[in-house]
């Protein structure tokens, strides 16, 4: 399960809505306790997902510019690290 939620103010380009989606489910997983994403409570986390992503879009759309990026890249602009390091 994920430690942080992933900081997308200020990326630049800006935030993708895939790597919105990806930030809401982290939150999704985190409130909810859920180590992982069954059959059960598929339905119930998808709705909640996807509630989250817009109420995210909407709050980056309206917040001010950040003067700094974020001091971590989001998982999804990570590079692979190489293989045997």
């Amino acid at each position: 399960m994920c430690r942080n939620i992933t900081m997308l103010r200020g990326l630049e380009p800006p935030a993708t809505a895939d790597e919105i989606r990806a930030a809401a489910l982290q939150y999704v997983r985190k409130v909810g306790s859920l180590s992982s994403i069954t059959a059960v409570n598929r339905e119930a986390v998808d709705r909640a997902v996807d509630a989250i992503a817009v109420a995210t879009e909407l709050l980056l759309a309206e917040l001010p510019e950040r003067k700094v990026p974020p001091p971590v890249l989001p998982p999804m602009r990570r590079r692979p690290a190489a293989p045997g390091s």
